[in-house]
């Protein structure tokens, strides 16, 4: 499901209009996405949760030419899904 296909099905279901929507949609994606870059987590009860997770810095090969590489440490987000999410998706 693209953002404007999401757009249409919550301006259906909650009886808004698609201009409406999109600004809830966007609203809510850019919400998310600040308090990630905060390092905050958002729980959505029923649905799951965004969290940011630290990755280690690791050793690589680059497969071309077999050089040995060290790759940094990053933050990379992350998400888990609540039970509710998991039991609707698993029927």
């Amino acid at each position: 499901m693209k953002k404007s296909e999401l757009v249409a099905a919550v301006a259906s279901k909650a009886n808004l209009s698609k201009k409406d929507a999109e600004a809830a949609v966007s609203a809510v994606v850019a919400s998310v996405s600040e308090a990630l870059a905060n390092g905050e987590s958002v729980q959505l009860v029923g649905f799951g949760t965004f969290e940011v997770r630290e990755r280690s810095e690791k050793v690589c090969r680059n497969p071309r030419t077999g050089e040995t590489m060290t790759v940094a440490a990053t933050k990379v987000p992350a998400f888990k899904a609540g039970a509710a999410l998991k039991n609707a998706v698993a029927k």
